[in-house]
């Protein structure tokens, strides 16, 4: 084949592909009479099906003195039913060819079976099991105390920097209860009755708090008749919902901390306040970390890790959340560095950013990864009904997930420039060091 006609059968498959990711996602969406938000999306393609509920309840909703119950409800709903056997959840979705899992965040509880598409009734009755005939017992109760604990001991307490998180928000926040992660406290869960777990569940795991998506391989009509009646009977407890209402308020000056850690090399951790998801400036933020942060052609790998050699790791991520979150800067030394020298490495790409407008083609490049990242959510049918939920739970808006990509294409060079002076400013964060433990008696 001639070079010419390899070119054009090259740009001709890019065009098609581009066409294809950019198709819009059409879904249909409407409410239960017991309020619970149903949306359908068809695909016909693959011989799948997945189905998810989005309970929008997460650690911000608990007390301060019990933090922990969202996570400890996200291992206790695969404990059993009234009708499903102790711990055959998991059994029962994958002897029928499916995966499932679920995962609670700061803002939300999400769980989702992928299955073949003839078990559609199937993973609708589970979902409805767990809604209805919860089974919270001792027995149930004491087992995932125990699974919990030992999650939490192997992620966070026993893993090297695994303490960063709840060491950066209980100085990022200080009123907001965003103070604590949802991994919580197993002190509290230990400490917790069931009468209590009880009432967290008839709180906010009903109907009217849950986004229930069927997304590929259905039949529209069908689907909406065993979700009636799977769903349409079951009736919400009559207990009002508590949302927080706290405003965190704005940081006036520098909070620093040391951690001592069984690590070898020492750390810095960086984390700004930001808006909240969805907001203007939280779009030109979440472009600016890609600019810093994504990648190994990222401004920060380049410098620090293949340039200078400071770092072995380093990089940035925002914490999108409801109400206004956090972007974390991060650093590891490499073999030999002060973490004084490691942290001015990492304040020089910041004020660079702050101090010089970002080339055209960089501008360029930064807007092709964030389109290519946003596209990218949406080449599985879980990942659409992933999206489709949030959106509507978060922003009241399922369309966002074919718009949502304007937000971020309206960004400019300006933009990324003056949240960098905004929000990345010195009162603006909190600085963890990580050292380690070696160096706690010197």
């Amino acid at each position: 084949m001639k070079l010419k006609s390899l070119v054009a059968l090259f740009l001709f498959i890019a065009v098609g592909l581009s066409n294809a990711q950019m198709k819009e996602i059409e879904f249909e969406e409407y409410d239960l009479d017991n309020g619970m938000h149903v949306i359908l999306y068809q695909d016909n393609t693959t011989p799948i099906v997945t189905v998810s509920v989005q309970y929008h309840v997460g650690s911000k909703n608990e007390k301060a003195d019990r933090t922990g119950f969202a996570h400890f409800f996200e291992h206790l709903m695969f404990e059993g039913s009234e009708y499903i056997e102790r711990g055959k959840y998991f059994d029962i979705v994958q002897r029928n060819g499916g995966t499932l899992n679920a995962f609670t965040s700061f803002d939300q509880t999400y769980y989702y079976e992928t299955l073949p598409s003839n078990q559609l009734e199937l993973a609708l009755w589970l979902e409805s099991e767990r809604m209805l005939h919860l089974k919270i017992d001792s027995t149930g109760v004491e087992t995932q105390r125990k699974v919990v604990k030992e999650e939490r001991s192997q992620r966070y307490d026993n893993q090297p920097y695994g303490s960063w998180q709840e060491e950066m928000f209980k100085r990022a926040f200080t009123k907001h209860p965003y103070n604590w992660t949802p991994i919580g406290s197993a002190q509290y869960i230990d400490e917790a009755k069931i009468s209590e777990f009880m009432d967290f569940y008839k709180m906010y795991y009903n109907p009217n708090n849950a986004v229930l998506t069927v997304a590929g391989d259905i039949d529209k009509a069908e689907s909406k008749k065993m979700i009636e009646e799977y769903f349409g009977d079951i009736k919400n407890n009559d207990v009002e919902i508590v949302r927080p209402d706290v405003v965190e308020p704005a940081k006036t000056e520098e909070v620093r901390h040391v951690v001592y850690d069984n690590i070898q090399l020492p750390g810095v951790i960086m984390g700004y306040s930001i808006p909240a998801q969805g907001t203007d400036d939280y779009y030109a933020l979440s472009m600016l970390n890609t600019l810093l942060a994504t990648g190994q052609s990222s401004r920060m790998y380049k410098e620090l890790v293949d340039n200078s050699q400071t770092a072995v790791s380093a990089g940035s991520f925002p914490i999108a959340l409801e109400d206004p979150g956090l972007i974390v800067i991060f650093g590891i030394a490499n073999m030999g560095v002060e973490i004084d020298n490691l942290e001015a490495a990492i304040q020089k790409e910041i004020d660079k950013v702050k101090n010089e407008m970002i080339s055209d083609k960089e501008f360029e490049k930064l807007r092709n990864q964030t389109e290519s990242s946003y596209v990218s959510n949406f080449f599985s049918v879980s990942g659409i009904a992933q999206n489709l939920a949030q959106y509507h739970t978060f922003f009241g808006d399922a369309n966002l997930i074919n718009t949502e990509i304007e937000r971020y294409m309206d960004v400019t060079k300006e933009d990324i420039q003056r949240v960098a002076q905004e929000y990345l400013k010195d009162t603006n964060r909190v600085v963890l060091h990580y050292l380690p433990k070696s160096a706690e008696a010197n």
